[in-house]
C-alpha cells in the first residue's frame, strides 16, 4: 500500500466527464442517424478538447481530463480493445444478471436483449487503450500543467459484474475469476505503463460495481440466487488490486463510485457505504476514493470513520443530475461534518490532519454518455466555480 500522496494546492476536481459542446453534440446526432462517418467527428473533436481543457485551466481545477469527448459512454475505449473479446450486439439478458441494478431496470423496460461482449479467448492488450487521447490531450495542454492529466477508464470488473462467472468466460479458455482476472490485470497494466513513460500521473476507475454492492436489492437478489456477495466483493478488490500492483509511487489511481449516470443524468443504485466501508478503504489499492454524497440515497458520512492514514477521500456533494445550484454554507457545513467524522476515526487524527486527506467534486460526470445530463455548460461551469469558491475558505 502507498503512504498518503498529499493532494497539490487544488481541493475540487471534476470527475472525468463534461457537457458535450454543441458541434460536437450536432455531429454524434449526425452519427446516430447514420449521415455521417465515425471519422466526420474527429475535427469536432479535437476543437472540443481543446475547449474543454481551457475551461478547466481558467477555473483552476486540479485534474484535467478530455472530458471524455471523444467517447460515446464512458466504458468505451477498453473491453472493446482487447484480444479476446467478443462483442456480442444483441446478448439474451438471460445471460445478465437480474439482481444488478441497471440490468434490473432495463429487464422491467421490457428489453430482451442487449450489447455485450463475451471473453471468448485469452485476454490481451495488442492495442493501447488511450494513449492516442492521452498524447492528443498532452499536446494541448502546457508543459508545467501535463501532469494534472487525469486518464478515465472502467474498471475490470465491469463485464464480470453483469455477467457472473458463468457468463463472462469460455470455461475452456479461464477456468477461475482469479485467471480471468490476473490476464485482465497484466492488460491493465501494459496501459497503465504506457501512460505513466508518457507523463501520465493520475488515472481514476470509474466503476459502479462497489456502490452496487451498498444496494439492499442486490443483496437480496443475490442471497436469492445463491451468490455468496462478500467473496464476490473479495474477488472484484483483487481484480482492482492486481491491476495497480507496483505502481510507481508519484502515480495517483483513483476510485469512483458510481450509482448510475445514464441518459439524463438517472440513477440505478443507493445506500451507503457502511456495508463495504472497511474492506473499501482498507484493502483496495488505490490512492484516492471518489465518493458520491449529493443527496439522501448516499447515506451520511459516518463511513467515513473508517478512512486509513494513507488515503484520499473526494467527497461528491455537488450534484451533476440538475441545473440547481446548492448552497455554499450548507456545502462548507457538510466538509467540516465528513472532517470530524474522519478525525475521530480508527485511527484518530487532528481535525487539520483529517481535512488534509479531503477534497471535493460534483458526485459524477456531466456527461457519461454523450447525450449528457440535464445541465448546460454554464450550469457545469457554475457548479465548479461554486466548489472552487467553497475549497477556498475551507483550506485558507
Amino acid at each position: 500500500m502507498s503512504t498518503l500522496k498529499l493532494r497539490p494546492p487544488f481541493r475540487v476536481e471534476h470527475v472525468g466527464s463534461l457537457v458535450r459542446p454543441k458541434e460536437l453534440y450536432d455531429q454524434r446526432v449526425l452519427l446516430e442517424q447514420g449521415k455521417c462517418a465515425r471519422e466526420d467527428l474527429f475535427a469536432a473533436e479535437d476543437a472540443a478538447v481543446a475547449h474543454v481543457v481551457k475551461v478547466q485551466r481558467d477555473l483552476g481545477l486540479g485534474t484535467i481530463t478530455d472530458g471524455e469527448m471523444r467517447r460515446e459512454v464512458f466504458f468505451e475505449g477498453v473491453f472493446d480493445k482487447l484480444e479476446g473479446m467478443t462483442f456480442i450486439p444483441q446478448r439474451p439478458m438471460t445471460e445478465f444478471k437480474s439482481y444488478i441494478p441497471h440490468v434490473k431496470l432495463q429487464s422491467a423496460m421490457g428489453l430482451t436483449e442487449f450489447p455485450s461482449w463475451h471473453c471468448s479467448g485469452k485476454i490481451k492488450r495488442t492495442v493501447p487503450f488511450y494513449i492516442d487521447h492521452f498524447n492528443a490531450l498532452k499536446a494541448v495542454v502546457p508543459p508545467e500543467d501535463v501532469g494534472r492529466i487525469k486518464v478515465n477508464m472502467c474498471p475490470p470488473t465491469w463485464i464480470h459484474q453483469r455477467h457472473g462467472s458463468d457468463w463472462t468466460y469460455d470455461p475452456a479458455v479461464y477456468k477461475s475469476d482469479d485467471e480471468y482476472f490476473d490476464d485482465l490485470g497484466i492488460a491493465y497494466r501494459a496501459e497503465i505503463k504506457e501512460l505513466y513513460e508518457l507523463g501520465c500521473r493520475n488515472i481514476q476507475f470509474d466503476d459502479p460495481t462497489f456502490a452496487y454492492f451498498c444496494n439492499d436489492d442486490m443483496i437480496s437478489g443475490m442471497e436469492a440466487a445463491g451468490v455468496d456477495h462478500e467473496a464476490l466483493l473479495d474477488t472484484y478488490i483483487r481484480a482492482i488490486n492486481v491491476c495497480t500492483v507496483d505502481r510507481p509511487q508519484d502515480l495517483n489511481i483513483g476510485l469512483h463510485m458510481c450509482r448510475g449516470n445514464y441518459m439524463g443524468g438517472v440513477h440505478f443504485s443507493e445506500g451507503g457505504y457502511q456495508r463495504i466501508a472497511v474492506k473499501l478503504f482498507n484493502s483496495v489499492d488505490v490512492d484516492t476514493f471518489y465518493l458520491e454524497y449529493d443527496n439522501e440515497r448516499s447515506g451520511d458520512f459516518s463511513p467515513l470513520k473508517h478512512l486509513p492514514l494513507n488515503k484520499v477521500a473526494v467527497l461528491g456533494i455537488v450534484t451533476t443530475k440538475s441545473p440547481k445550484l446548492e448552497e455554499a454554507e450548507a456545502l462548507k457545513a457538510r466538509i467540516h461534518e465528513a472532517a470530524d467524522i474522519v478525525a475521530a476515526g480508527v485511527p484518530r487524527r487532528s481535525k487539520e490532519a483529517a481535512l488534509n486527506q479531503l477534497c471535493i467534486s460534483p458526485q459524477c460526470g456531466f456527461a457519461s454518455v454523450w447525450q449528457g445530463n440535464p445541465v448546460t455548460e454554464e450550469d457545469q461551469k457554475a457548479k465548479l466555480q461554486l466548489l472552487l469558491g467553497v475549497a477556498k475558505e475551507i483550506w485558507k
